[in-house]
Formats: structure tokens, C-alpha cells, sequence
């Protein structure tokens, strides 16, 4: 464990806090609408969320088992086509997307310092560190989530 990763985990639950009231506000009428126009509801922007925890979690485990990672790239509108999220419940989704948070934030506060400049290669995106790859995931969820109105201070 490291400071950084501690810190990194702190501010994942910093987020996942603030959203969870924001997402009790919500119904599932208002969830199924597009944000923008012709965009994701809030229930895909979830879904697409749960699917970047998925693949982000065997990432952080598989970059602290290895000496380097290679991992698929990510086709992010397949995914949310393929899974339906838009026909899913918005309590089931944002469920999930909250323990599922909860764990990544326990998993990056323990990822060995050791492990950190492991080398990921993720489709053919340049390699970048595990340490970067986990900064980058709070960075994205952090980004996704103030389209909805949710920003938290750490």
C-alpha cells in the first residue's frame, strides 16, 4: 500500500458518496431519459460506468499478478448496446454500480506499491502504468459523473 493509492481510493468514495443521494433523487422515468439530446440516459451512463468498473478491476488484479498486462480495448457503445442497460432497473444499476465502486476503492488502496509502474498495454493504446491506469479510472468516473451534477471535494 502507498500514500498515493490510499489517497486515489479516499477520493473514490468521496465520489461514490456524493453520488448516492444524487441517484436516490432520480426515478426511473427521469433515469430513461437521454442527458443530451440523442445522447446516454442515465441508466447507460451507469451501465457504461459498471462496465469501465468490470474491466477496470480485472486490470488493477491481473497489472498486480504479472510483470505487464495486455488487455483488449474497449468498445464502450457495443458494450452498452449488448447489455441493455437501458432496459434495466435504475435501483439494480446504481446498486451495483455503488458496491462494485466500494470494491475498487478497497482493491486500488491495496495494490502493492511494488506493482505500481507495472506496464499495461490496453488494445493499441501506449503502455501506461497500473498507478496511471487507476488514476485514470477515478479521473474518468469523476468526469461521467459531473454530467450528471455530481462533483465532490475531497
Amino acid at each position: 500500500m502507498s500514500s498515493q493509492t490510499k489517497a486515489l481510493s479516499h477520493r473514490l468514495l468521496t465520489l461514490i458518496d456524493a453520488a448516492g443521494p444524487i441517484f436516490a433523487q432520480v426515478d426511473e422515468h427521469e433515469s430513461s431519459q437521454p442527458l443530451l439530446s440523442g445522447g446516454w440516459s442515465r441508466k447507460q451512463l451507469v451501465g457504461h460506468l459498471i462496465d469501465s468498473a468490470s474491466n477496470n478491476h480485472q486490470r488493477f488484479v491481473r497489472a498486480s499478478l504479472q510483470p505487464s498486462l495486455n488487455f483488449p480495448g474497449y468498445d464502450q457503445n457495443g458494450n452498452v448496446r449488448t447489455q441493455h442497460f437501458q432496459s434495466a432497473s435504475w435501483q439494480m444499476l446504481t446498486s451495483l454500480w455503488h458496491s462494485y465502486n466500494q470494491l475498487l476503492a478497497h482493491v486500488i488502496a491495496h495494490l502493492p506499491e511494488s506493482k505500481l509502474d507495472t506496464a499495461c498495454k490496453i488494445g493499441a493504446e501506449n503502455p501506461v502504468t497500473l498507478k496511471s491506469l487507476a488514476t485514470d479510472y477515478v479521473d474518468h468516473l469523476s468526469q461521467h459523473l459531473e454530467k450528471m451534477g455530481i462533483t465532490a471535494k475531497s
